[in-house]
């Protein structure tokens, strides 16, 4: 899906819509940046952007292990 709004000369946003930031890692599920790099990403300069893009991959791993949601709230 495309949004237009989001569309610039610049490097896109990795941002999926998908906003929830893992408690333990710290890393939001969907596009896997912190939410330093999130609030900051308007900001950052195309270099920084490119940094951060070329380490996303590397951060997938973080997230193997799913939440739990109630079930796993109750264990701890």
């Amino acid at each position: 899906m495309k949004d237009d709004i989001w569309s610039r000369d610049e490097i896109e946003s990795p941002c999926v819509k998908i906003c929830v930031v893992h408690p333990e890692s710290r890393l939001c599920t969907g596009c896997l940046r912190t939410i330093d790099e999130i609030g900051a990403w308007s900001r950052m300069s195309p270099e920084a952007r490119r940094a951060v893009m070329a380490e996303l991959p590397s951060r997938a791993g973080q997230l193997t292990k799913r939440r739990g949601g109630r079930a796993a709230r109750l264990l701890r």
